[in-house]
């Protein structure tokens, strides 16, 4: 859409200037189009284009130069670009679809610009992101840290899953989770009369990646595991393993601590705790991309002369901090 935008800001600057056999009326006026009795001018044109897509091509000629001026180094954005014009047209082959005639039809001359669009849109994130990293308070790194950031850890477990079925009622759903609780707790009945843990995870877990392994999980955190299965296993000391079966979505584990790391200090991690809380942020608000790059254009002095363009988007970033 915005690149289309574009292609009708030039064609309204071709218009304007006087490119090509233009005829013109008495009064000097460009006459763009006309029928019996009817002249469109230059200034018609303008004036209703400026009005359906004025804001819109303010707003993206802005955002670029702010890009511009922002991000110094494009060898990220490039890459990514291009990986990501190898992929459309890959989809394009494997469907039999011809690209360079989508390509046009899109409104790009040719592979290249294509590319520069989908760096500018890459670049156009970066700052985005940037500026919400930014304005991340003390407060809410604190607080990521406590919950999320742990050290590594290395267990062997043993997975029980309730054996159900989407056509169940309560009552059978009931019937196979004690079922597979107390499959749990005779084997760690086994394991109490001196079983070897890694044979019985091979013999009974139901966590196929791992009990090939006997069980063995390695080198997780607990952004990485299920709630309730990483602090279960950082209870534990080296060489322990639950004495009761630990719930989760999954079923029923037992788990074996083999090793485990410190937590990482703050210091050490914060670049990724921000880039992290950046990202759950835009996701999680679908406004905040709009209200933030208003306020990145303020930083920037953004000031909008034309007074039915400004009082446009005026309306529009208005409606978006209701």
């Amino acid at each position: 859409m915005k690149k289309k935008l574009l292609f009708v800001a030039g064609a309204i600057l071709l218009t304007l200037t006087g490119c090509g056999q233009v005829p013109k009326l008495k009064d000097g006026k460009e006459v763009v189009a006309s029928i019996d009795g009817y002249n469109l001018t230059a200034e018609d044109l303008y004036a209703e284009l400026k009005k359906q897509y004025g804001t819109s091509i303010v707003i993206n000629k802005i955002d670029e130069e702010i890009t511009k001026s922002e991000i110094k180094d494009d060898t990220d954005s490039k890459t990514k670009a291009e990986n990501q014009l190898k992929t459309i047209k890959a989809q394009y082959e494997m469907y039999k679809m011809d690209f360079s005639n989508a390509l046009k039809q899109a409104g790009y001359d040719n592979e290249d610009a294509l590319v520069e669009s989908m760096m500018l849109g890459f670049q156009k994130d970066e700052v985005l992101l940037n500026y919400v990293k930014e304005n991340l308070t003390e407060d809410e790194i604190k607080s990521y840290y406590d919950k999320n950031i742990s050290g590594e850890m290395t267990v062997r477990h043993i997975l029980i899953k309730p054996q159900v079925t989407d056509d169940m009622t309560a009552e059978q759903i009931a019937e196979a989770e004690a079922k597979a609780q107390e499959k749990a707790i005779n084997l760690i009945s086994k394991l109490n009369n001196g079983a070897d843990f890694a044979e019985l995870a091979k013999e009974n877990s139901d966590d196929a990646g791992t009990a090939v392994e006997g069980g063995l999980f390695s080198n997780f955190t607990k952004q990485g595991t299920v709630e309730g299965f990483y602090d279960a296993a950082a209870a534990l000391k080296d060489g322990e393993y639950t004495e009761k079966p630990v719930k989760t979505i999954y079923g029923y584990h037992i788990i074996l601590r083999v090793s485990g790391n410190d937590k990482p200090e703050l210091n050490t991690v914060i670049d990724d705790i921000k880039q992290k809380l950046a990202e759950e942020k835009l996701n999680g608000d679908q406004t905040l991309s709009i209200t933030a790059w208003n306020e990145i254009r303020e930083k920037h002095n953004m000031s909008i002369n034309d007074s039915a363009i400004k009082e446009n988007y005026d309306e529009i970033i208005k409606s978006y901090k209701k």
